[in-house]
């Protein structure tokens, strides 16, 4: 089956059913920009928790506007696939250069969408994406996230493939996923009928009480 979901806030309903555990806890669900603001949305009010937009954002291979090859988290923290570096023999420059717009975005977004102060510390972080490729993205989160004290980190998001679910299995504390695909063709729009890319204009709507 190609299309599991009708779009991304019917996948964050199935995933607050897959979450029911952590509804009026102490968890805090954490957004990561764009995709997993309209799923995180519909979690935090199907269990009653408090939402966090916690903005990500890949290290982008310089020939394109998807594929990344490392992260920057919403701490500054940065994680560089050094394998990817080597093989696709990117120079310091580029990395350098990547690193520096990624980290733009990520403060751009901190400062339109953030709520201040970020307090998890003990806390249960319910991190949520739209879906996990090669999972850069979420693991920069997941390690900011333990540098910030956080006291359980679950990572939840409608679709993955099986061997980025699995990592994340050895760096979360616990994650909840209700599509995973394995094959050496994945990608996260193939499991959404509707799948379009969102605006930041888009988040601050959608953010709106």
């Amino acid at each position: 089956m190609t299309h599991v979901f009708r779009d991304r806030e019917a996948a964050g309903a199935t995933l607050s059913l897959l979450l029911k555990s952590y509804a009026r806890s102490d968890a805090l669900v954490l957004a990561i920009p764009a995709g997993g603001v309209p799923v995180a949305l519909q979690i935090a009010r199907a269990l009653a928790l408090p939402l966090q937009v916690t903005p990500v954002s890949k290290v982008l291979f310089p020939w394109t506007s998807e594929g990344g090859f490392g992260a920057v988290a919403f701490d500054g923290s940065v994680w560089i696939d050094q394998t990817a570096v080597e093989n696709f023999r990117l120079t310091p420059e580029q990395v350098k250069t990547a690193t520096a717009d990624a980290r733009a975005k990520v403060e751009r977004r901190r400062a339109r969408f953030s709520r201040e102060p970020f307090d998890i510390k003990g806390k249960t972080a319910v991190l949520v994406d739209d879906g996990i490729a090669a999972g850069s993205t979420m693991r920069t989160a997941v390690t900011a996230l333990r540098k910030l004290g956080a006291g359980k980190i679950v990572v939840a998001v409608p679709t993955g493939h099986e061997r980025s679910v699995d990592a994340m299995r050895a760096l979360a504390d616990e994650v909840v996923c209700a599509d995973i695909r394995g094959g050496r063709s994945f990608a996260v729009a193939d499991a959404y009928e509707d799948w379009h890319d969102l605006t930041d204009d888009d988040i601050e709507a959608m953010l709106k009480p």
